[in-house]
């Protein structure tokens, strides 16, 4: 793709599903091949509105490949785990017994441990070659998780900000996300990340069922920030409580408040690009924004005066708090301020009508 876009050739994003579509209805009783591949693609590219060019970040490129070299140093040592477990639970009566077996753990045990059997002894010899194993493999996700964080720092990203996302999972979002424009709402980013439930409503009878769909990973990050932010005392802790106390179980009040944390999420994201977008000083160097050799301020660098003609203000964040009244923007206080003067003057002038009609029935 980047040599596509070397030449000055546009590349657009087709959804595999939107291909598979095509070709499901085209002649060919849906046969796969390179061929019917490209047709389905191109009649796809060709019909489908609301298609986004792709895009290449090479910042985001970058921390998507981090990203996944950890996860997959995660689930190594995860295997690793468990085979350990295995071994254990041959060499100590009631094995490990502890849910989460740590190194060190797991060498004290081994420490304590002495069978003279041969089957045992060589238990216990892969165990130790495990354990050393697990060492190396913790060093290797310390220096993942450090190269992620930086990463993440120099994207100048203030999705840390959020309670309940640190510096591997802020990696995570981004790197999945990608560029926020390629969403149109907030409704959009939630279907993306599977929070939003689909409508199965018939007739009169509206109902929802549970998404399946989307990215899993986005979807598994912020059920990570959801449980965190029940832990503590937070606003999506009031929000999870007051479903519970509307009867919902605990399964369908997560899965409430994880939409509400999307929609949260999205708008920093956009906020996010937003400041990158109205600040003319920030550039771009390997991927980092740099403003006199630092991370340049969070603050818009675009003011009332510097926009011709009337101001629409684009540099304002919104708000990061959890949407879940969705209350009129007329229940605000100047909002009724303003409707107290709008009633003040209409009954003034509704009593010089009054007087005029008055003025006119006494008329000859």
């Amino acid at each position: 793709m980047a040599r596509l876009a070397a030449d000055d050739v546009a590349v657009i994003d087709v959804p595999a599903k939107l291909a598979a579509r095509v070709r499901l209805l085209s002649a060919g009783h849906g046969r796969k091949n390179d061929d019917a591949d490209a047709v389905s693609v191109a009649i796809a590219a060709h019909t489908a509105p609301h298609l986004r060019s792709a895009e290449i970040d090479q910042a985001l490129g970058a921390l998507r490949v981090l990203v996944e070299h950890r996860d997959d140093l995660v689930k190594t040592r995860t295997q690793l785990v468990n085979r350990l477990h295995g071994l254990l639970t041959e060499l100590v009566p009631a094995g490990a017994g502890h849910r989460r077996l740590t190194v060190e753990i797991a060498a004290d045990l081994l420490r304590r441990t002495r069978p003279r059997e041969p089957a045992r002894r060589a238990v216990r010899r892969v165990a130790v070659e495990l354990v050393a194993e697990l060492r190396r493999l913790e060093r290797r996700i310390s220096s993942a998780d450090a190269a992620v964080a930086t990463a993440v720092e120099a994207t100048g990203s203030t999705l840390t900000e959020l309670y309940g996302i640190g510096l591997v999972l802020a990696g995570k979002i981004l790197a999945r996300v990608g560029p926020t424009s390629r969403f149109r709402s907030a409704s959009a980013f939630a279907s993306f990340t599977g929070t939003a439930p689909i409508e199965v409503s018939s007739g009169e009878v509206v109902r929802h069922r549970l998404s399946r769909a989307g990215d899993r990973g986005l979807n598994h990050a912020l059920h990570m920030m959801a449980l965190t932010q029940i832990q503590g005392r937070t606003s999506g802790r009031a929000y999870y409580q007051r479903k519970r106390a509307e009867g919902k179980s605990h399964k369908e009040a997560m899965r409430c408040l994880k939409r509400r944390l999307s929609d949260v999420v999205y708008r920093r994201l956009r906020a996010d690009n937003l400041h990158a977008e109205a600040d003319p000083g920030r550039t771009r160097e390997g991927g980092c924004v740099v403003q006199r050799d630092r991370l340049s301020p969070r603050t818009p660098a675009l003011r009332t005066s510097h926009f011709p003609g009337p101001h629409r203000n684009t540099t304002t964040p919104p708000q990061d708090h959890l949407d879940t009244e969705r209350g009129r923007p007329s229940d605000s206080p100047g909002a009724r301020h303003h409707r107290v003067r709008e009633v003040a003057r209409l009954g003034e002038g509704g009593g010089v009508g009054r007087e005029a009609r008055r003025a006119r029935r006494r008329a000859p």
